[in-house]
């Protein structure tokens, strides 16, 4: 276990950003951020531009002139791996996982030295409490009457679309009972000026808070459009329940974030934040939400969603608008997807020791396929894990998870599939299992409950079964692969 002492020699974030627009001026500075001038429209026409770009790891994109609106548009802030290594303030996202896991080793401090050694620390443990301030840019305007929404440009994002939708809001919630905050992701159908829907998946915190409501109850909600771009990835991360995303944002920022009452509701929000959307849902109030274009490259269905009523639109005096559009993978929210994928290994691993590494691949959408290798201990360890698996926070929605030894890189996609390809007997490894799904897999017969598999791709021992010997890899030893290394040039290829 690593002592404090360590533990603050982590690799510490270099951000060079302090809020979104500080974010924007760093992407133009490392040619990441493309300005257009032209005209967009923004029902599809900017979805089409974005797709094109976005499938080739193309820049972010700031739309200075959308019609209908006054207000530019900014997407794709995260759509390539040098955006989310900027986003971060490090060189590679394995740094970020490092500091965590260093974080999660640390021990109190014994000798003197450690106890000095434990300082730094306090700063870094300091920032996980957001600090509450007087005033901020996100309340140089407010608005409590007249236009709101209409003074957005809001997109329609694909054909069937069921109308307008605010893509890449944080939303922000406390629970009735205990009064924790929430800090979401959840898409939002326009339905007109001050009315939109909130959606609220069933298995997501906000949809807990709203169902803690008694009959008659408001829960106050508050939406930032346009926040750091680090409480925006914070927001996406599966953090377990009653914890504070905003103190996740804090920690890798490594100071707290600032925030401000807002105006007519009883949470708060960001202080520098482009656009803040206060009001409340009503406990039994429900309307049509969706179709909507979703992030598994499929439409979700129209259903029946809690309704978000704006009491008082706040923002900055030149605000910037903040999208996204999700679809067939790869998209930005893949990029953001990798980037929790490695920097919550050390977290899934504190949990399951065995597990070396892991994979979810965006062909899988994140929550369709899980591909994870194991220091194999006992027979039928790798069940084990599957089994853990599955009762494990967001990854219970894992429709399929594969099983690989620990010598299988499992970032390569072409070694794990020569690996299950000749390691699988059907009968034998094949594991079915049943239990909760995620809302927007459309292959169950039903919703929230379906059926999962498990594939054990290890090798196999004779406690399992194997009646013949395994046989080993096929590999050159170290010394011939040296020499051939330095012959190389002799050989005149």
């Amino acid at each position: 276990m690593a002592s404090l002492t360590e533990a603050s020699s982590a690799v510490r974030p270099r951000l060079e950003y302090q809020n979104l627009r500080q974010f924007l001026d760093l992407l133009r500075r490392s040619d990441e951020l493309k300005e257009i001038d032209a005209s967009v429209d923004p029902e599809l026409e900017i979805t089409e531009i974005y797709d094109r770009v976005v499938k080739q790891e193309g820049s972010a994109l700031l739309f200075r002139k959308v019609r209908g609106s006054e207000i530019p548009l900014v997407i794709n802030l995260f759509g390539s791996k040098k955006r989310m290594n900027l986003l971060l303030g490090v060189t590679d996202v394995e740094e970020a996982a490092r500091r965590i896991s260093q974080f999660l080793d640390q021990k109190p401090p014994e000798t003197f030295l450690e106890k000095i050694g434990f300082f730094p620390k306090l700063k870094e443990l300091s920032a996980l409490n957001p600090k509450l301030i007087s005033s901020g840019a996100s309340q140089e305007v407010v608005r409590t009457e007249g236009p709101m929404l209409d003074l957005l440009p809001i997109q329609k994002c694909w054909p069937a679309d069921g109308g307008k939708f605010i893509t890449f809001p944080i939303v922000i919630t406390r629970d009735p009972e205990t009064k924790k905050r929430n800090v979401g992701l959840y898409r939002m159908h326009v339905y007109d000026n001050r009315t939109t829907g909130m959606h609220w998946q069933i298995h997501k915190d906000g949809a807990e808070h709203y169902r803690r409501l008694k009959k008659g109850e408001r829960l106050d909600v508050c939406a930032v459009l346009g926040a750091d771009p680090l409480q925006l990835f914070a927001a996406a991360c599966p953090l377990p329940y009653g914890m504070d995303e905003f103190s996740l944002a804090g920690f890798l920022r490594g100071e707290p974030v600032k925030l401000v009452k807002a105006k007519t509701v009883n949470l708060k929000v960001p202080a520098d934040a482009e656009i803040v959307l206060e009001g409340y849902v009503e406990a039994g109030e429900s309307r049509v939400e969706g179709p909507f274009g979703d992030h598994t490259g499929f439409y979700s269905r129209a259903k029946d969603f809690p309704v978000f009523h704006i009491t008082a639109m706040t923002h900055r005096k030149n605000p910037i608008y903040v999208s996204t559009v999700v679809g067939r993978p790869p998209m930005e929210d893949c990029y953001m997807g990798k980037a929790i994928e490695r920097i919550f290994l050390p977290v899934i691993q504190k949990q399951l020791p065995e597990i070396v590494d892991l994979n979810l691949p965006w062909e899988g959408c994140f929550h369709n396929c899980l591909i994870v290798s194991i220091r194999k201990s006992f027979p039928h360890h790798a069940r084990k894990v599957m089994h853990a698996i599955w009762g494990l926070g967001q990854m219970t929605f894992s429709r399929s998870i594969l099983v690989f030894d620990h010598d299988c890189n499992v970032q390569d996609v072409k070694e794990v599939a020569w690996r299950a390809f000749n390691n699988v007997d059907p009968k034998r490894d094949f594991v079915f299992s049943e239990g909760p799904i995620d809302e927007l897999d459309h292959s169950a017969n039903q919703d929230f409950f379906g059926s999962k598999i498990g594939i054990d791709c290890t090798r196999k021992t004779a406690e399992e079964g194997m009646q013949r010997p395994w046989p080993e890899d096929m590999v050159m030893t170290d010394e011939v692969k040296e020499l051939v290394t330095r012959r190389w040039q002799e050989y005149g290829l």
